[in-house]
């Protein structure tokens, strides 16, 4: 994605409180229906099984930029993709797959085994990149997205593979 040029580097973290604003402003400008407020406080504060994890932009002598974020919900060996948010200027830089590795790699530390999300059936682009991970389609719900009616289409990933998430966090070139 973003490497040496002018000392920028992306860098994946755990989210924590001071995070909120920015990753609350992401998620409105993302989505038509952006999560609850204060939703993100209790994943963070509340849900021991949550992993949060934001995507910072850093320049040397600069503050850093939140660009995406990601909440995983663990389900007894499931890791359950709750939503994944990248900043339009970002989109197509791999932020979301590094993300998206990250987590489910935290995820099977922490005893996951497999993994499922929902994604609307019109984001291709999301779909082509959840491929990546093996993520294969299993089902579709109806009219699952309440602002537009959309179905999403269910995707699991039958198995995390540890090294292949490791692939996916360092390949640039995804």
């Amino acid at each position: 994605m973003v490497g040496a040029a002018g000392g920028t580097q992306l860098v994946l973290r755990p989210m924590n409180l001071s995070d909120l604003p920015k990753v609350e402003a992401l998620d409105r400008d993302s989505f038509l229906t952006p999560w609850p407020q204060d939703a993100f406080r209790y994943e963070l504060t509340s849900n021991p099984h949550s992993i949060c994890w934001i995507a910072e932009l850093t320049t040397s002598g600069l503050k850093p930029i939140l660009v995406g974020s990601i909440v995983i919900w663990l389900v007894v060996d499931e890791a359950h993709v709750a939503t994944l948010a990248v900043s339009d200027a970002f989109r197509r830089h791999g932020v979301a797959r590094q993300l998206l590795a990250q987590a489910l790699a935290v995820a099977y530390e922490s005893g996951a085994r497999q993994a499922l999300l929902e994604v609307r059936e019109s984001n291709q682009a999301a779909q082509k990149m959840y491929t990546q991970f093996g993520f294969e389609e299993v089902g579709i719900r109806k009219a699952y997205y309440h602002d537009t009616h959309e179905d999403a289409i269910l995707m699991t990933l039958k198995e995390l593979n540890p090294d292949r998430l490791a692939e996916l966090l360092t390949d640039d070139e995804k």
